[in-house]
């Protein structure tokens, strides 16, 4: 058995073959890792524009009766120049004119007859000046960038409508277990519905792969053995749940080393997901997961998204957030890791959500993230800070 933080430093060190590269519109690029860094094209803001709606006009006449020479809109120009005594109304995001050099909100202002009448004694710049956000030929998005909402808007204003990507991997998905059915079916007494595969679904879509499930296969060495065999070989990771464990029917350690595949750990000091095992051929990877539903999707979270994310050209650090404790959490043995489902309260502090263990899916339908419980470590204190791993 080993550490969390020595089997997620063995996903971290393992050889990959990273994905080759495509050119694809980058409205196409959501959830896809950047091959290469992204620049400006030009200048942002490409020119010294206003921030209000306002009046554009000379510090030194701030607070002076002020004639209005003109009025421009956003997206226009105005030729006028500003001199002493003259103003030109202006739209936020209009170019600011010649000879101004702040803009009076418009709210500060009485405005009669052409001439405008300040009302206050003191007032902000209001000009957002060319390249103070950035400048031209900076990286705006670096190489091994994972695309979101954000960076698609970036790429949309910074001119980069198609952009370099590495390609998706494909990811298998077995299930096993006789006692799992799949969803439209309606479970005996003593079976379940299939939940783990279609979350991993899930996970894997917006961890950026291609997810390609192969069914449910029963506790038979020689069918998981065909099944899994086939998924090696048209996938480069498996995620396989259930069958990992210690029983008279956990058959997927020995069917991983039937393939040939070398086991690299089959055992944490972690709860959920004690029995998590990886095993590796070359440079194409097994990833075993327990049958509870929240060790496998906490699992996936913690230490296979981050192998898929390494195929797939990531450079980066999980996503983490520090926040103190609203209410603490405590427990009588601490001899391994134990993670539990938290949400945030309207304070913007970790409230835990009830939780009795990993077959308990349903605590994470409000879960924002997850805390550790470190080895040794019997309890969270109220106002203690904390590292949520945020999903």
């Amino acid at each position: 058995m080993i550490r969390f933080e020595e089997a997620q430093h063995i996903v971290l060190s393992l050889p990959v073959d990273v994905s080759p590269i495509e050119e694809i519109p980058f409205t196409q690029a959501l959830f896809r890792f950047v091959a290469k860094d992204i620049v400006a094209d030009r200048d942002m803001p490409p020119f010294d524009k206003s921030a209000v709606d306002g009046y554009a006009c000379q510090k030194k006449d701030f607070g002076k009766p002020l004639k209005i020479l003109d009025v421009v809109a956003a997206g226009d120009l105005s030729n006028v120049v500003v001199e002493p005594g003259t103003c030109v109304k202006i739209m936020t995001g209009a170019p600011i004119p010649q000879g101004a050099d702040m803009v009076i909100m418009k709210e500060d202002v009485e405005e009669k007859n052409g001439w405008i009448y300040t009302k206050k004694t003191s007032s902000n710049i209001n000009i957002a000046y060319q390249g103070e956000d950035i400048r031209k030929g900076e990286i705006i998005i670096p190489k091994g960038r994972f695309l979101q909402a954000q960076h698609i808007g970036i790429l949309a204003a910074t001119g980069h409508t198609t952009v370099e990507v590495f390609q998706q991997k494909k990811v298998g998905i077995v299930a096993t277990g006789n006692e799992i059915v799949e969803p439209p079916f309606h479970p005996n007494k003593a079976q379940i519905r299939n939940s783990n595969s279609y979350a991993l679904m899930t996970q894997i879509i917006t961890a950026g792969g291609i997810p390609h499930y192969y069914g449910i296969v029963p506790d038979d060495a020689q069918q998981l053995l065909d099944v899994i065999g086939k998924a090696a070989e048209e996938n480069d990771l498996v995620f396989i749940t259930g069958g990992v464990s210690e029983g008279d029917y956990d058959l997927v350690p020995t069917v991983m080393e039937k393939l040939g595949y070398t086991m690299l750990f089959d055992q944490l000091a972690v709860q959920p997901g004690r029995p998590t095992t990886l095993a590796q051929k070359e440079k194409k990877y097994l990833f075993g997961m327990p049958g509870n539903p929240v060790s496998t999707f906490v699992q996936f979270h913690l230490l296979g998204k981050l192998l898929l994310w390494r195929m797939m050209g990531w450079h980066g650090v999980p996503s983490v957030i520090l926040s103190r404790m609203a209410k603490g959490i405590k427990r009588k043995k601490s001899d391994r890791t134990s993670f539990y489902p938290v949400r945030f309260n309207n304070n913007g502090e970790v409230e835990p959500i009830p939780y009795n263990g990993s077959g308990h899916f349903y605590a994470l339908a409000d879960a924002r993230g997850i805390v550790a419980l470190e080895i040794n470590q019997t309890e969270l204190k109220e106002g203690e800070y904390v590292l949520v791993r945020l999903f």
